[in-house]
């Protein structure tokens, strides 16, 4: 398969991602502005919240992959700002993996500094590729942080791809909700008697 063919398939699910973050964060809005979600996509909502983690580990994993992929194999040389990217993503791998194993919706609090710092230095990385004139750069002559080594559908490049990675993995994380253990005897879930002790005084 051809280095073009692999980058357009990666845009590819960079398109798709993107396109889920819209629609969540539309309906996370509307939510917000109506005081609840309607009751035809709480099911929707509950099911999202139970494949987040699976989701944020194949997330994590390809593009952890793709970029292995791009520096390895496509022999695009890693700049200093794709190594940063990296630091902030590769970790993801094994923070969803235990996350999912464990059924740990607690995974945000450790997958959203990493993702944070991510998405910013992403950000930041497109834009000294689009505007390389006007956005100061330090980083080394020998690997310019410049250079665009892929370019599809006239506005995704590799931190491009990154971006949406770093955001889709936030995004999952917070949609985190793993499948409630099954109830006891008395009808209560494990998790329902812990809320019921922490909201009393």
């Amino acid at each position: 398969m051809s280095v073009d063919a692999v980058t357009t398939f990666l845009a590819l699910l960079a398109v798709l991602g993107l396109v889920f973050l819209v629609v969540t964060w539309s309906v996370a809005l509307f939510a917000k502005v109506r005081g609840g979600l309607p009751e035809s996509l709480v099911p929707l909502r509950e099911a999202f919240g139970e494949l987040a983690l699976p989701l944020g580990f194949a997330v994590a994993l390809t593009t952890t992959l793709g970029s292995l992929y791009l520096s390895e194999i496509a022999k695009f040389p890693p700049c200093e700002l794709c190594w940063y990217q990296r630091i902030c993503m590769y970790p993801n791998v094994a923070l969803f993996a235990v996350a999912w194993w464990r059924r740990d919706r607690d995974v945000r609090f450790y997958v959203l500094p990493l993702v944070v710092v991510g998405a910013v230095i992403a950000t930041y990385h497109y834009l000294l590729e689009r505007f390389p004139d006007t956005v100061s750069s330090s980083c080394s002559t020998d690997i310019p942080c410049e250079t665009v080594w892929v370019w599809k559908f006239h506005f995704l490049s590799i931190p491009g791809m990154a971006w949406i990675g770093f955001l889709l993995l936030g995004t999952l994380a917070v949609l985190a909700r793993p499948r409630r253990p099954a109830a006891d005897v008395s009808g209560n879930t494990v998790d329902d008697e812990n809320d019921l002790q922490e909201a009393q005084p």
